[in-house]
């Protein structure tokens, strides 16, 4: 008897151990199930408790016990850790990338995954690992649905982010908030700007712009965000819920004269909005609310982001008034959740630097007790506030790279720079500097910058040239081009981005300068450096695929991401290029030379015609999917046309008088129809001028132009979602190889780049 019991005893321990080495039912399973398909049969993960965020990567052979052939094990003391230790073998081990683009596919081997020939344990160099910034929400998040979340969030697990900003949704409960404070359904919804410019509504810098919003979407905003924070906090993430900074409607106001409520400074043309006083007695109570609601509705990890008076004056500079605010802020958190620590950025301290002195911003973030306030630094690439105000004073702070403005597609972010920032900062900052994180307005662009930052994270001895190598393997299929990366890396990555950056192409029709409004083209290394780095991406990729190595997947087909790394140089060194036939033109124009203008109009019509259709041979750089998604959030076709009407304006002309052409995207469909027209308007009148002998008025113009930007926001082409399929072969020199989907990039190539 006494044997059956000890039979039945290590069974049972057998049982346990294996359910907790293969169970399927633990958030890493799922994700390397969504990541490896059937392959996920290659790992083993454990849990291993630790006081440190670690993973430790393992190869099993078939003679240790309760396995089966060879295997990877890793070790981690949760779902994140083991999800970014996955992440590190895929990407430093096998060469395999999972890419933040949902339209980017993970390109697995079809033969066995290599073992790692050592045990290689990692661990956290610090605890909080930031991501995102409210602009992310309207430049690149808003039409997202579950897939594409789904997607985003085992990205972030994968390269270890735990605490991302979570504010989709908030509407809803704001709906309700404003609701029981009088307010009618129209009021509110008026209140609220449409999708695409919810976050500068969410920072109080506009109302109302592109409203009402639809109730349909406040309820499916309020569904999509419980899935994300669940998945979030599954993955050992604290989500960062918003709470209430003092903005409130109009309306409100109106209803409650007696409140000390008083308009801010106005924002890039928009009406000025409201701010209620926080040490008004309406303002715990809102808060109170708010929180209630929201934590009802979708939990709460205990840190809420608040930041009043985003880019504008607050009522007072006085110190003591500053230090009021953030005081009965706190206190209001506090009051309706006792363990709230609030989260800052601090890109006002940066933008304002002139107006927030060292002792309005001492009084502001010392009332706050120690540790309850978290500053996010915010662009520490170009300015690292920490370093100008003693640390913050002694409060918390985590160190964020920013490295994009509203999506500009531009090949910008020096690793090498970074780096050594980030080095300096690690070893002089101090025990409050307790997070690295990236405050990005958008991404899809120049993803290895960001990946590098979060790998960062994990290797306190950084080697940035076998980094690169190993982005290379990943990214071509081998480490054959490995020199051409890190040229890119040390020659073309140089500059940090700055807002309103972008090409020649994408600014406003000008004959000198950037014309009007925000683009402003630059780039400092040599246009003919990226194009020979080009012709050699593009004449390995024509002349390998017949080996079946480089620039192909283990089975020969072209690899995704190579693809799109071509597409992404080549159209930036297009871009670049516009500008010496702008430059031509404008001289031809000086001289009165008709011929030679009419000449380099046609060049730039070679140009745009073949930019946009290199940019639509990848759905990554393609207008239609943006435009698409937006409608796919409609339920009725005025609906869809509403969505429509909002994803072309942020991209464009975005609202108001100032921020026209912020969002500088060299997309597919966008080039040929937009941007291309708007610069054969400008040819043509400059033209027109020189033949009829006068001094062409390009302030007239402009507002000729307007019309047609403003009458473009408005229509409803359909633009492809994907690229074409073709079984076309395109003659390139002596070598002929069908190209699908890509041959109309080859051809292009063929034209600008051979001699």
């Amino acid at each position: 008897m006494r044997k059956h019991l000890l039979f039945a005893l290590c069974c049972g321990l057998l049982c346990a151990t294996a359910t907790s080495l293969f169970g399927q039912n633990r958030p890493i399973d799922g994700l390397a199930h969504r990541i490896l398909g059937d392959q996920d049969t290659n790992f083993v993960f454990v849990y291993q408790s630790d006081t440190v965020d670690y993973f430790l990567l393992e190869p099993i052979h078939p003679k240790q016990k309760l396995y089966s052939g060879e295997k990877i094990r890793i070790t981690g003391n949760n779902d994140n850790s083991l999800a970014t230790g996955l992440n590190y073998y895929l990407k430093h081990i096998a060469g395999v990338h999972v890419s933040w683009l949902l339209c980017e596919p993970v390109e697995l081997p079809s033969s066995q995954l290599p073992l790692p020939v050592d045990p290689i344990r990692r661990e956290a160099i610090v605890k909080d690992r930031f991501f995102l910034n409210y602009c992310t929400y309207g430049y690149t998040m808003p039409w997202w649905k579950w897939p594409q979340w789904e997607r985003f969030i085992d990205w972030m697990a994968l390269n270890g982010i735990n605490m991302p900003l979570a504010i989709t949704g908030q509407e809803a409960v704001w709906y309700e908030v404003w609701k029981e404070f009088g307010m009618t359904d129209e009021e509110i919804r008026s209140y609220f700007s449409g999708p695409a410019h919810l976050p500068w509504h969410r920072m109080a810098n506009l109302d109302g712009f592109g409203g009402p919003l639809p109730m349909s979407w406040l309820e499916g905003q309020k569904e999509l965000q419980q899935q994300i924070i669940a998945r979030e906090r599954e993955f050992n993430m604290t989500p960062v819920l918003p709470a209430f900074a003092g903005h409130v409607p109009k309306r409100f106001a109106e209803m409650h004269p007696e409140a000390d409520i008083q308009q801010l400074s106005a924002w890039c043309g928009f009406e000025p909005t409201h701010f209620l006083n926080s040490s008004d007695p309406l303002f715990p109570k809102i808060q109170k609310s708010f929180m209630d609601k929201e934590i009802a509705l979708f939990g709460t990890d205990h840190i809420y982001g608040v930041d009043p008076f985003n880019e504008m004056d607050p009522p007072s500079w006085e110190p003591d008034y500053l230090a009021a605010v953030s005081q009965n802020i706190y206190t209001s958190l506090q009051q309706a959740d006792p363990a709230a620590r609030w989260l800052q950025m601090t890109w006002v301290f940066y933008y304002k630097r002139k107006s927030w002195t060292p002792e309005r911003l001492r009084a502001y973030l010392t009332t706050v007790p120690q540790d309850k306030l978290v500053l996010l630094d915010y662009f520490c690439e170009k300015t690292e506030v920490w370093r100008t105000t003693d640390g913050f004073y002694g409060q918390p702070f985590i160190w964020c790279y920013l490295g994009n403005f509203g999506g500009n597609t531009m090949l910008v972010g020096n690793i090498n720079e970074l780096e050594k920032k980030l080095t300096a900062a690690l070893e002089e900052a101090g025990p409050n500097m307790t997070g690295i994180g990236s405050t990005l307005e958008s991404f899809d662009v120049s993803p290895h910058i960001y990946e590098y930052l979060f790998d960062r994270v994990w290797n306190p001895h950084p080697d940035v040239h076998q980094w690169t190598d190993d982005w290379c393997k990943v990214r071509t299929g081998s480490y054959s081009h490995s020199d051409k990366w890190r040229l890119l890396v040390d020659s073309i990555y140089k500059d940090w981005s700055f807002y309103g950056l972008g090409t020649q192409l994408v600014a406003r029709p000008s004959l000198e300068g950037h014309g009007t409004y925000y683009t402003k083209p630059y780039y400092s290394y040599n246009n003919d450096t990226l194009k020979k780095i080009c012709e050699s991406l593009v004449a390995t990729l024509i002349l390998e695929p017949c080996r079946g190595y480089v620039g192909t997947n283990w089975e020969g087909k072209y690899k995704d991401s190579y693809k799109y790394d071509i597409v992404n140089f080549f159209s930036q060194w297009m871009g670049n290029h516009f500008m010496d036939i702008r430059n031509n033109f404008t001289m031809a124009y000086k001289s009165r030379d008709i011929q030679e203008m009419k000449r380099q109009v046609k060049m730039a019509n070679r140009l745009f015609e073949d930019v946009d259709a290199l940019l639509n041979t990848h759905p990554a750089f393609m207008l239609g999917p943006w435009i698409e998604a937006a409608r796919d959030w409609g339920a009725t076709k005025a609906e869809k046309d509403y969505y429509e009407r909002q994803a072309r304006t942020l991209l464009t002309v975005w609202g108001g008088p100032v921020l026209n052409d912020y969002a500088n995207r060299m997309w597919g469909g966008l080039v040929k129809d937009y941007y291309a027209k708007r610069w054969n308007l400008f040819f043509g009148a400059v033209i027109k001028a020189a033949k009829q002998g006068r001094e062409f008025d390009e302030k007239a113009f402009g507002e000729e132009l307007s019309k047609f930007e403003h009458a473009w926001t408005m229509k409803h082409t359909k633009y492809p979602v994907e690229p074409k399929k073709t079984k076309e072969i395109v003659p390139l020199g002596k070598y002929d190889y069908p190209l699908p989907r890509f041959e109309r990039a080859m051809d292009i190539y063929e034209r600008w780049m051979k001699p």
